[in-house]
């Protein structure tokens, strides 16, 4: 007997099953969004949601958030909060989670899955697992070999693959794979790279064995040191301990990755510097190493050579949802979208309408009316995302890498201003290097901006960007050009 089919409509399913369906895990905020806009079934109740859910896709995105691992984590109080602060659209709540989720790790777009990185002179990108990097290779940050030292385009990485996390910050780059493992190169001459009592330059990416049966997650590359966060929430660190920025009680180096024992239940960690930050899911941050520039938080300019909770923030009752560790000063995001900065306020910084330093966290206020989900802090200046996809910048241009065109390359911003070079598209993502910025959109485009002396931007013939230009990226393998 022949089986004939019949096409049928989705209202024909029980709203129950479209209601699993919605809150699978598989759908982001947009999605939801835009099945909302588009079909009638999903802009009504159907009887089903309980009362003071404005359809079935804002109860569906209910259920996401409280599956989410940073909602989850939210006292009730911090729940009711950020609901209220986004209007109590349960669609908005879910973009913030997610949209923070995405700005330390990988970005979700429309070409793929993606991150940035800058360093000092040389930019990484990761684009669906493989790795692409571009300017100049010294001691081989770029990961190609002893025979470049510099890269005018996007050029993969031949050597890795599966990748879902990276750092390169300063010298020396590392990478987290789909496995758990870690690679690193670049610089080593402080054993930041993990390897052992090794002083050589790493010019192709290596596996840290030190780490093998440890699975990971997130690493972050400070100056001469390294700082990798394991999946079950321990810390492990190595390289130059000048400062204590290792976090093990003392200042000596450590040629391999050792476990920070006062640290545990931790879901990001950002290196400075010359110190260190440890996020832990309690939404509590800890701080140590040099705090010459009040970088830590404390109040004080003294070094702390263990972990040591911002007590400042706590007593706000603050919960932390993610932090960036500048050169000479630091930024935190809370569940709330606002954001607080302190250190060093040289040339605006710290976004508080002048220079002063603040020996702790101060609130932004000029960004209190904005939903921010990412911060980005690195040398004198400073970066946020806000849940719209726009972008704010504040500090020092430095060759042009705040975006502004109508400012000079050595002027200041003293206050958060939105970057409108930017504001037709949707900006994911931003990592800004010593002298350069780059920023990725939801559709997976890639705009740079500041110095090119390099080609860290990824253009052969320009010495430099004031303004926001897009990038052509390379997504086949790319011989390496040398100089």
């Amino acid at each position: 007997m022949a089986f004939h089919s019949r096409p049928f409509s989705i209202e024909e399913l029980p709203a129950h099953l479209i209601l699993e369906i919605l809150s699978s895990g598989r759908l982001s905020s947009a999605d939801l969004a835009s099945l909302e806009a588009t079909c009638r079934i999903f802009r009504e109740t159907h009887g089903t949601t309980p009362d003071g859910f404005r359809s079935m896709i804002d109860f569906a995105a209910f259920h996401l958030c409280g599956n989410h691992v940073i909602f989850s984590s939210l006292s009730p109080q911090a729940r009711k909060d950020l609901a209220e602060r986004c209007g109590g659209k349960w669609k908005r709540v879910l973009r913030f989670l997610q949209s923070v989720e995405q700005s330390s790790g990988t970005a979700k777009t429309s070409a793929g899955n993606m991150q940035v990185t800058t360093g000092r002179y040389h930019t990484l990108l990761l684009h669906d697992s493989s790795v692409y990097s571009c300017g100049s290779s010294l001691c081989g940050v770029l990961g190609h070999g002893q025979d470049t030292t510099q890269c005018v385009a996007f050029s993969r990485i031949t050597t890795l693959s599966h990748v879902i996390h990276m750092s390169a910050s300063h010298n020396h780059a590392a990478f987290v794979m789909q496995s758990g493992e870690v690679f690193t190169c670049g610089d080593n001459s402080s054993f930041c790279c993990g390897l052992g009592e090794v002083r050589r330059a790493i010019f192709r990416p290596t596996a840290v064995e030190a780490l093998k049966g440890i699975p990971c997650k997130q690493v972050a590359t400070g100056l001469s040191f390294t700082v990798i966060l394991s999946k079950d929430g321990h810390v492990f660190t190595c390289g130059s301990n000048t400062h204590g920025q290792l976090g093990h009680g003392d200042n000596l180096d450590r040629p391999t990755p050792t476990r920070v024992e006062s640290l545990e239940g931790v879901v990001q960690v950002a290196a400075g510097a010359s110190y260190t930050f440890a996020l832990t899911n309690d939404g509590a941050v800890y701080s140590f190493g040099s705090c010459s520039n009040f970088c830590l938080g404390h109040g004080d300019q003294h070094d702390e050579l263990l972990p040591r909770i911002i007590q400042s923030l706590m007593m706000k009752k603050v919960h932390v949802v993610r932090v960036s560790a500048g050169d000479e000063h630091a930024v935190v995001l809370d569940s709330n979208g606002h954001v607080y900065t302190w250190g060093r306020g040289y040339c605006g910084a710290l976004g508080h309408g002048d220079e002063n330093d603040k020996t702790t966290p101060e609130l932004l206020s000029s960004l209190k009316s904005h939903l921010a989900v990412q911060v980005c802090a690195r040398k004198r200046k400073t970066f946020v995302l806000t849940d719209e996809g726009s972008v704010f910048a504040f500090g020092w241009m430095g060759f042009g890498s705040l975006g502004f065109p109508d400012r000079g390359c050595s002027d200041k911003v003293l206050k958060p201003r939105v970057l409108d070079n930017l504001r037709s598209h949707y900006i994911s993502q931003i990592s800004t290097g010593l002298y350069h910025t780059v920023a990725l959109t939801n559709r997976g485009l890639a705009f740079g901006f500041g110095d090119n002396e390099r080609a860290q931007l990824g253009h052969e013939w320009l010495r430099g960007c004031l303004k926001p230009t897009e990038i052509v990226l390379q997504t086949t393998t790319v011989a390496a050009q040398s100089s």
